[in-house]
């Protein structure tokens, strides 16, 4: 597996990287910057890859954004590896503003306001949904009566506008970093092969020289 890691850690230990990466978000997010301009592949793949990645961030399908990233990516033919490491665009760092602007979108496309929704605050719909889920789950194997209200809630507040919402700024902001990708990506190409040739010519060179002077010792 490309992201597997050969150490396991510790779910505390995996927890603290997530919230905040071992040398910071800066050292972070040139890891990915550099991973993704040497990925072998045309520089419009790449960025097609980058916009799946970034648009799958304003969805709320947060447990299986490597996977709506995929699915997305394949669609537009654009770079897997790419997309999936282009979803590191959400982050503890961007989750806020990204879910801010998606559900202010979503409930003014929908005609209502968050103010209009604030009987139960926005954490409080994630637990009401997680108790019916829990609750749902049980009341499978045992005499519990199933509940939905909470879920309700959760869908018609928080995920439906969501989903509608982050679509706009979504593509905005992908298309943003599409267009930026490929000259980016593009330039950066450019200047590796000149000096992956520039080395073999030195290599070049270096044999042929060797070879002459063999040929005169000879």
């Amino acid at each position: 597996m490309v992201f597997r890691r050969r150490d396991r850690r510790p779910m505390l230990r995996a927890t603290a990287d997530f919230l905040y990466p071992k040398g910071g978000w800066t050292r972070a997010f040139h890891y990915i910057k550099h991973r993704v301009r040497r990925l072998p592949d045309t520089p419009e793949r790449i960025a097609r890859g980058i916009w799946a990645g970034v648009f799958t961030t304003f969805t709320p399908f947060y447990t299986v954004h490597f996977l709506v990233a995929f699915l997305i990516a394949r669609l537009l033919r654009g770079n897997i590896l790419a997309a999936l490491m282009a979803t590191f665009f959400g982050n503890p760092l961007t989750y806020v503003p990204i879910g801010f602007v998606s559900l202010k979108t979503g409930h003014f496309l929908l005609g209502d306001t968050i103010e209009e929704q604030a009987a139960r605050s926005f954490g409080g719909k994630f637990v009401d949904a997680g108790g019916d889920l829990k609750n749902n789950f049980l009341a499978l194997f045992t005499d519990r009566e199933p509940d939905w209200h909470g879920l309700s809630v959760f869908y018609d507040e928080v995920f439906l506008p969501y989903l509608v919402g982050g679509i706009i700024p979504g593509a905005i902001t992908a298309t943003v970093c599409y267009f930026l990708s490929v000259p980016l990506i593009r330039a950066y190409q450019n200047r590796r092969k000149k000096i992956i040739k520039k080395k073999f010519d030195a290599i070049r060179k270096k044999a042929e020289a060797k070879a002459d002077g063999v040929a005169k010792a000879d």
